[in-house]
């Protein structure tokens, strides 16, 4: 077969793999956020919490949301919880810290009048102890007609009231009940919660935890409701193993692309952009199959300004995050420059899940230049919206620094990063042609690019430098 023939073979084929994708994730970036600290809910439900009307305080956020670059807003957990959001206890009702579902309906209506679509966080590998499906099971024992809902050992003696089963639970957190997801009642449960949020507006699903749960379990649950919303976006939390065999298994639109996002700040902090090098080369395997979601910070891990040993290597995170194929994130403060560490120890969230002020204004102008920087790059996201889909090769490595091409639908650009003290110089094959380019074929960043659209085009950085060409 010839080399156009082996090309169009290959364009028809991942044509095919992406034809049931919901095709305004093409051009959705992120804005993360976890509502219950966000909006400074008291860290714990209970029965005499009254309903507080937090969530408006995120409408009074959408704006900057736009302002951003961003297009969708992804809510970390809403539902009534004991604690931190992840212990569920209702699915339907909206956590009374936040609000009800007044408020959720209005922060939908607002964020659907600015063109912001919502992503909810649905927590169904495990419920809290206070759910009422696991509660029924501690007041009627073996008889609860939810007991099949969870994996459970009881005593060999005959049960009495008090008598508490062994259980699964979540990573050795015991107040964290794990379901049993071969039950058919849990499935039927998970696809009528999922489709009673997304009847009410929300536009898809991140599933937590979605790696401790058989993908046998996913396949049914998104095959259920797609039937119903095809236009519903899930995406499931995996931090390693096969990406691409669990999308395909969980009959998943995408998940977590945590591999790329560990070797973006290892890779810079140990000034080894193999690393990096690596990790897109199995990025753009990734893409054959799927488009993963990408991140630079979530709730769940130290943010990248902390992460980052050198202040100045935030925007070469950013390029990365901006320039490669993926459905993009950012988690609320990153684009500030909040900073904050995570440990392991109770309450070591805390510092990556602070509460927000009453509106943008009120933060610090320091960080503006990080703002102004996420602005830049996120609208050259935007205006090439085939990024979403491009596929990555890498052009030139070594320790220090880095060049890569990503290219799609006939589009192409060219990325060179630096670490090094001194100016370097990096190989940019091809760069410096394409609409949209400034002087020299810089579309972002610095460099003097010397023959451009030439073979042996090259990127002349200045130290630390880092550009985005037109390809």
């Amino acid at each position: 077969m010839s080399g156009d023939g082996e090309r169009r073979e290959r364009r028809e084929r991942r044509e095919r793999v992406f034809a049931s994708g919901p095709g305004w994730v093409r051009h959705v970036v992120w804005w993360h956020v976890y509502p219950l600290g966000f909006t400074g809910a008291e860290p714990r439900l209970t029965a005499d919490t009254p309903v507080t009307h937090r969530l408006d305080h995120l409408v009074g956020w959408l704006d900057h949301l736009v302002e951003l670059g961003a297009s969708g807003l992804a809510l970390g957990p809403v539902f009534a919880s004991e604690t931190h959001g992840y212990d569920t206890t209702d699915h339907y009702r909206v956590d009374p810290r936040l609000g009800d579902d007044g408020d959720f309906d209005a922060l939908v209506a607002a964020a659907s009048a600015r063109g912001v679509r919502v992503l909810l966080d649905g927590v169904f590998n495990h419920v809290g102890r206070g759910h009422p499906a696991f509660r029924a099971v501690l007041e009627r024992g073996p008889s609860a007609a939810t007991a099949p809902w969870f994996r459970l050992r009881w005593p060999d003696a005959p049960w009495e009231p008090g008598v508490e089963p062994d259980h699964d639970d979540f990573e050795g957190h015991r107040h964290l009940v794990a379901l049993d997801h071969s039950c058919p009642a849990v499935v039927d449960h998970v696809v009528d919660v999922m489709n009673h949020w997304l009847d009410r507006g929300a536009a898809g699903w991140r599933l937590d935890a979605a790696y401790a749960v058989p993908v046998e379990f996913w396949a049914q649950v998104a095959e259920r409701v797609r039937a119903r919303h095809p236009d519903a976006y899930l995406m499931g939390e995996v931090i390693h193993g096969d990406y691409t065999a669990f999308v395909d298994g969980g009959r998943l639109d995408s998940v977590t692309q945590y591999e790329l996002w560990k070797a973006v700040w290892s890779s810079l902090n140990d000034r080894n952009f193999h690393e990096l090098a690596h990790a897109l080369r199995r990025h753009d395997g990734f893409l054959e199959h799927f488009v993963p979601y990408t991140f630079l910070g979530n709730h769940d891990v130290t943010r990248i300004a902390s992460r980052l040993t050198d202040p100045a290597h935030l925007a070469h995170a950013l390029v990365v995050l901006a320039t490669t194929g993926g459905t993009p994130a950012v988690y609320a403060g990153d684009e500030h420059g909040f900073r904050g560490v995570k440990e392991d120890r109770a309450g070591g969230d805390d510092e990556v899940r602070p509460p927000f002020p009453a509106s943008p204004a009120d933060l610090s102008p320091l960080g503006l230049p990080v703002f102004h920087l996420h602005q830049e790059l996120l609208g050259l996201r935007r205006r090439h919206p085939w990024l979403h889909r491009a596929r990555t090769e890498v052009l030139d490595v070594s320790n220090e620094f880095l060049s890569y091409a990503s290219a799609e639908e006939g589009e192409r650009v060219v990325v060179a990063l630096s670490t090094a003290g001194g100016p370097v110089e990096v190989r940019v094959p091809g760069a410096g042609t394409g609409a949209g380019a400034g002087a020299g074929g810089v579309l972002a960043g610095r460099a003097r690019l010397d023959a451009p659209g030439t073979p042996a085009a090259r990127a002349r950085l200045e130290p630390g430098g880092w550009v985005v060409l037109a390809g």
